[in-house]
């Protein structure tokens, strides 16, 4: 160990304060004692409030979230890591800036943006990213207020849980999302839409879908809103017979939507009233095509009006092959929910197939697959935007683990002093927030909580505060 990490702590920089950066954070933390060494810890964030994905990339109504940011909130409120919100690393701070203040630098930036999906149409008027619509609903800093929501039909093409999430929202009456965190302007826009038919699209069968049996059971859960199964859907091969016996949790899935598709036939034949609106759940289509309006004269009028796929077959082995059928869709909006893509970061590596930061086991690698001393990397932004909360807790610990065990090659910082980054921000006119700062505004949203719950007869625990500025200025008050 270098005699001046012995006479001060190591400096670590972990940038990215959602799960992925805090559990960094907390297990660096927590490493100290059995490792005899002594860490100081940064968490920045480019947005003034913490938390990441979780306030910003899962829907308002998820049950777990309560649960996940009071664990992540308690991590935080112990004051052993310090957090700098609304600071952009690549502006505001550059990487010569964190290599000069630190000696091991973290990144766990996630993924915030959507994967292509390379077919025709895609660009028309009408065709969305899902994380763009995700970020909406949230109410991310950063994007538009409003959102257009004039389509009747609509098609949401992916069978995950972003995808799930997505057309939960789109399908769900707003005055039942009164009881979550959503700003005024994400329920007045979602309460003028006309929607009765959202339709999701997914290119396997029942027992290849990879959304949880939570998310599942969450689409049940939304009044007047009728789930629509088809019966010539639930194919099955040897492969999905396989899963289905040795994987409980493929088991449950494909029993529920079997359950619902017995339910949906037993209330046409009873004749029971239909709700206003529907959810539809398709399998093994894959999409080929974005269908464009046309003008009287026959000119295309630039927006979506339905979405052609091509019917799949199961081949045996849980893949499947095209039939060479085409099928026509009549939509007025198409979301893409086929999977996030990274972001790069100026001057580090960055694999432009995978979108992941060059790494191995979470030390970043160069060109050359030498490791970069001192860099490395974590959660999405490591491995892809895949698993979920219990695997990037197993991603942290891997990189903790090789940060740890580089401890006497860090490169030593040339001002590892704790003020001299925020002195260096002050110069800048970076107006950072701190958790000091977070606590601010958490207590804000709460009281406006109050307030709309004093107005109405729906009780809001909070109401999320949306313009940076604002965010920013509460803040910092």
């Amino acid at each position: 160990m270098s005699e001046t990490f012995h006479s001060r702590p190591i400096r670590v920089a972990v940038i990215g304060a959602g799960p992925a950066g805090v559990y960094a954070s907390d297990i660096l933390a927590k490493a100290q004692k059995k490792h005899d060494l002594r860490f100081s810890i940064d968490l920045f964030d480019r947005y003034p409030a913490p938390f990441g994905l979780i306030r910003y990339g899962v829907a308002p109504d998820h049950p777990r979230i309560k649960g996940i940011i009071k664990a992540l909130h308690k991590v935080l409120d112990r004051g052993d890591i310090r957090l700098l919100g609304n600071v952009n690393i690549g502006t505001d701070l550059s990487m010569e800036d964190l290599k000069a203040h630190y000696d091991a630098v973290i990144y766990a930036t996630g993924a915030i943006k959507d994967a292509d999906l390379d077919i025709p149409g895609v660009d028309l008027e009408g065709s969305y990213g899902a994380a763009d619509f995700v970020s909406w609903y949230d109410g991310h800093p950063d994007y538009p207020r409003e959102w257009p929501l004039e389509a009747e039909q609509i098609a949401v093409i992916g069978n995950g849980n972003v995808a799930l999430d997505v057309a939960r929202v789109l399908s769900k009456h707003a005055e039942d999302l009164l009881s979550t965190e959503i700003p005024e302007n994400v329920y007045q826009g979602l309460k003028t839409s006309p929607v009765t038919d959202v339709h999701v699209f997914g290119r396997r069968g029942p027992a290849q879908v990879k959304f949880t049996p939570l998310e599942l059971r969450e689409v049940s859960h939304s009044r007047d809103v009728d789930i629509v199964l088809y019966e010539e859907d639930f194919d099955f091969d040897e492969a999905s017979d396989e899963a289905i016996k040795s994987n409980n949790q493929i088991k449950t899935m494909v029993n529920t939507l079997g359950n619902w598709l017995i339910e949906l036939q037993e209330r046409e034949e009873s004749g029971q009233p239909a709700a206003s609106r529907r959810l539809h759940l398709h399998f093994l289509h894959q999409p080929v095509e974005i269908l464009e309006g046309k003008n009287s004269d026959g000119t295309g009028t630039g927006k979506v009006a339905g979405i052609r796929f091509e019917r799949m077959e199961l081949d045996g082995t849980g893949n499947v092959t095209g039939t060479g059928e085409h099928l026509d869709y009549e939509v007025q909006a198409v979301y893409r929910a086929v999977g996030y893509f990274g972001s790069e970061l100026e001057g580090i590596p960055f694999d432009q197939k995978r979108g992941v930061i060059r790494n191995e086991a979470g030390r970043v690698l160069d060109d050359a697959g030498q490791h970069i001393p001192g860099t490395y990397a974590t959660g999405w932004i490591k491995r892809g935007p895949v698993g979920l909360i219990g695997h990037t807790k197993g991603d942290a610990m891997e990189t903790i683990d090789c940060l740890i065990s580089d401890a006497d090659r860090l490169p030593q910082a040339q001002h590892p002093e704790e003020d001299a980054v925020t002195e260096l921000l002050d110069s800048r006119g970076v107006e950072y927030t701190t958790w000091e700062g977070w606590l601010k505004l958490d207590e804000h949203e709460l009281s406006l909580g109050q307030q709309a719950t004093e107005s109405s007869s729906v009780q809001r625990e909070r109401v999320k505060v949306v313009p940076r500025e604002d965010m920013i200025r509460i803040s910092r008050a």
